[in-house]
């Protein structure tokens, strides 16, 4: 077994009503900040709320909202060059996947004099980051919890993994009360797509007893958010058991890694701008079909803990289709696409994604050795 060193970075709050504490966690860091806020908060009227929490603290602050759809090299740029200028003492970056990337970039490179891409290209920032809080407004971020930060670099459209140090993030905050303002597939997607990194970590090569623990809890808390429980012991709102099963999985993947469905999600998200989770989702049954194969047993329990309830006496590779047809049959309920044809997307421009994957630190811990010609293949099986 690998050496096991458990380090406590960042603060993790999960909490209804955290956005009005949000100026209270920042407070500790400084009284000038830099609110990077994903627009889409403005559009559903969570943004007044968010900066109310700032103006009654009396904590100066200007907001930063100029993304596009993805997070990217030329918006970090932006945003580096508003963060050297203006002094600040910490940056607050609210929002989903996007917001937090490009915030955690912001906050860890605000003090270096080289640009972005010298960082893209494989330099390491040596200077102290600023204090950054991260409030997440979906239930799940697979790298809030790591020292990289996957951007689209502007002038490929591949994404690369920025390196920075450990505890960039001083505290990272869960408001449940976020989802509010989700349609039904988007949960629906988004809690998929927690199920799948829960899975990935539990599945990977990387995987430890701590992982472990982690994403069988995750897979558990999810079960109940997604289906309720089958007694009346577990009556806490389905928000917030998404918000801490999404937690639990996000801890999971730090702690072990993402497999192959969130790799390739990240690079065709970052090559044709289409969502992550849906992308995830899609993905999640064939991946459990393959690790079938070999990690029959771990597979087998997480159906167990998702609840999949097979025929009686049901041989394990029975118990693990069932697990995938499980998936599939939620997503046909929710009227969510369940091949990646359906994504208006080409089988030959999935080939670029597969290679963009091929360059990325992760393919290394799948569950099996695989090449980008293998996650071609598993690209064209969910095709």
């Amino acid at each position: 077994m690998a050496d096991f060193s458990f380090r406590i970075s960042p603060d993790v709050i999960i909490a209804s009503y955290a956005c009005s504490r949000l100026g209270q966690f920042a407070s500790e860091a400084g009284s000038r900040f830099m609110l990077i806020m994903d627009p889409v908060l403005r559009a559903v009227g969570l943004a007044d709320k968010i900066t109310q929490s700032l103006k009654d603290r009396n904590l100066d602050y200007f907001v930063f909202d100029e993304f596009g759809e993805t997070a990217d090299s030329k918006t970090v740029d932006a945003a580096l060059k508003l963060a050297k200028s203006a002094h600040i003492h910490g940056i607050i970056a609210a929002g989903g996947g996007k917001a937090v990337s490009v915030g955690r970039a912001v906050a860890a490179l605000s003090q270096e004099k080289d640009g972005i891409y010298e960082f893209l290209d494989g330099s390491v920032p040596g200077k102290k980051a600023l204090p950054l809080i991260c409030l997440c407004t979906t239930c799940r971020d697979a790298y809030v919890f790591t020292d990289k930060v996957p951007l689209v670099d502007s002038r490929t459209t591949q994404v690369k993994l920025l390196k920075i140090h450990n505890g960039v993030c001083k505290a990272t905050v869960f408001d449940p009360n976020f989802s509010v303002t989700l349609t039904e597939n988007q949960i629906e997607s988004m809690s998929l797509e927690a199920l799948c990194l829960a899975c990935e970590a539990y599945l990977s090569q990387r995987s430890s007893f701590f992982s472990d623990m982690l994403a069988e809890k995750a897979v558990e808390l999810l079960s109940w958010a997604m289906d309720g429980s089958a007694s009346h012991n577990v009556t806490t709102p389905q928000e917030e058991l998404l918000a801490q099963g999404g937690c639990m999985a996000s801890l999971a993947s730090a702690s072990s890694s993402i497999g192959a469905a969130s790799l390739l999600a990240l690079a065709i998200n970052g090559r044709f701008k289409i969502s992550r989770s849906l992308v995830s989702a899609i993905l999640l049954p064939y991946i459990i079909e393959d690790c079938a194969k070999f990690k029959t047993e771990k597979v087998e329990n997480l159906a167990k803990i998702f609840r999949i309830e097979p025929p009686e006496n049901a041989a394990s590779e029975v118990m693990c289709q069932a697990f995938a047809d499980n998936i599939r049959q939620r997503m046909a309920k929710a009227n969510l696409p369940t091949r990646l044809k359906d994504l208006s997307v080409s089988v030959d421009q999935l080939a670029l994604a597969a290679e963009d994957c091929g360059k990325l630190e992760f393919i290394n811990n799948l569950p099996r050795a695989m090449t980008s010609d293998d996650l071609f293949e598993l690209i064209k099986a969910a095709y």
